[in-house]
């Protein structure tokens, strides 16, 4: 049985964050969480937040040793973009790109 948390609209750009997911998926939950701690990345404080979550999860829905379960799946996905104009020299503009991610993790049990 497959326990899932997502983050939508995460207010961080998706390249920031795939490189922690791509750290963690595969292994133990409870290695992710660890591994995830020592990271001094704002991506990583989101990433860990939605494996916590996502082990909540598997614990209210009866699962037994969460820290056993397997990271299947673990993605950070281009959200929208909040598109601004910035005024530049010569009655020319630059566009300001704020992005947004979609983070998901899914855990099995092995």
């Amino acid at each position: 049985m497959a326990f899932q948390a997502n983050h939508q609209f995460a207010r961080i750009a998706a390249t920031k964050v795939r490189p922690f997911a791509d750290l963690i998926r595969g292994r133990f939950a409870g290695e992710g969480v660890d591994l995830l701690r020592y990271v001094p990345n704002r991506g990583a404080r989101m990433l860990e937040k939605v494996l916590k979550s996502a082990m909540a999860n598997a614990e209210s829905q009866g699962a037994r040793n969460v820290e056993r379960l397997v990271i299947v799946d673990a993605r950070a996905n281009n959200g929208p973009m909040f598109k601004r104009m910035l005024p530049r020299a010569r009655g020319m503009s630059y566009i300001i790109r704020r992005r947004f991610a979609h983070i998901y993790i899914s855990l099995e049990s092995t």
